[in-house]
């Protein structure tokens, strides 16, 4: 079998997505599938279909495209602002995006007019985090300018937190979230149909919390596909962790020194490598690099010790043979590196153990 790969089993998928939603369903929370990270697998957005997800966002209208080619049947949310150069294609496409800038509002109004469609919009607010979100004293105002344009339909209230700074969902801004929802209901005689409280990092509050306030969906992608929760990245209690695991083959063999010799200069990346004399050592080269994972992502099997990295190359301490197969678990950030590298073959396992498209 050819490597590197990810080798991606449904069934352990397909049973952390099932549940989520049984658990987040208890307390009236609907989960949205998140494919971004799998760039759009129809095979992966069936699993999540399968498993009782109320519908399905990605952040790229190409990954929502492809979707929509394969033949995937359900509610597509594009879960960043669209582009403007984009808004024909996100209203052909998405059923609902996520929106704070009323310019490009306007222009998916527009681009709705001339496909005779509406489209549905969901505001996002800024809850601490500084990444996307119109600031919650702008809301009503922004609410207000949203309802008059034709096409439009406002389908709901959104907030993301942990992504860029790392705030935490809590009590506090989860509270204020529903506040507001409750404030431009009042306001406007609205019914606001969704009240999405974030990603897999809002998890724990929405299952531990005693009142959930107007929450109603969550946007779930590395929970599922990792079984773990992103603040800590602590596995959740019922959930696989190994659903994905990357495979890599070894190009070389050697003893070598641990201590680099001759003049130091800056490694490929811009680092200044600094090492401990150790001796000499059993040293493996894996042929996959930095451009197709994030080696610091990536954990290795029980004594082995991953050495350092460069484009192609991943160095290892351990006793292998040329043509022997690693086996890595991986965290959020290199398993997405994987994926959308064209140079890692994706194989599924379990309910359908065919290749699916890079």
């Amino acid at each position: 079998m050819t490597a590197p790969r990810l080798e991606i089993d449904l069934d352990k998928i397909h049973h952390n997505a099932r549940t989520l939603v049984e658990r987040l369903g208890a307390r009236g929370i609907m989960v949205t599938g998140v494919t971004k990270a799998c760039l759009g697998s129809a095979e992966i957005a069936e699993a999540f279909l399968r498993a009782g997800v109320a519908g399905l966002g990605d952040s790229r209208i190409e990954n929502i495209e492809a979707m929509r080619l394969a033949g995937v049947q359900a509610s597509m949310t594009l879960i960043r602002s669209p582009m403007l150069s984009q808004v024909d294609r996100v209203v052909a496409h998405a059923d609902i995006s996520f929106n704070t800038e009323l310019a490009v509002i306007q222009k998916l109004a527009q681009a709705a007019a001339r496909a005779n469609k509406t489209h549905g919009v969901t505001l996002m607010v800024e809850l601490g985090d500084l990444r996307e979100g119109i600031m919650p004293d702008d809301l009503h105002d922004m609410v207000e300018k949203t309802l008059r344009l034709p096409n439009i339909e406002l389908k709901g209230i959104g907030a993301n937190l942990a992504c860029r700074s790392g705030v935490a969902p809590d009590n506090r801004n989860m509270a204020e979230l529903s506040a507001l929802v409750d404030s431009i209901s009042t306001a406007f005689g609205l019914r606001v149909h969704m009240v999405s409280a974030g990603n897999s990092a809002s998890i724990q509050w929405a299952l531990d919390t005693a009142d959930i306030g107007r929450v109603n969906n969550l946007r779930l992608g590395e929970s599922i596909m990792l079984g773990c929760e992103p603040l800590h990245r602590i596995p959740i209690d019922g959930l696989y962790t190994d659903a994905i695991t990357l495979v890599a083959e070894v190009v070389e063999c050697k003893v070598k020194p641990s201590q680099p010799w001759g003049e130091m200069a800056q490694t490929a990346f811009g680092e200044k490598l600094s090492t401990k004399d150790r001796g000499s050592i059993s040293q493996a080269i894996l042929a996959i690099g930095i451009q197709d994972t994030d080696p610091m992502g990536l954990f290795p099997p029980a004594g082995m010790e991953i050495l350092g990295a460069s484009s192609d190359h991943l160095v290892v301490k351990s006793d292998l043979s040329v043509g022997a197969e690693v086996r890595f678990q991986l965290n959020y950030g290199a398993m997405v590196r994987a994926w959308t590298s064209p140079f890692v073959a994706k194989v599924l396992i379990g309910s359908c153990a065919i290749p699916c498209s890079s």
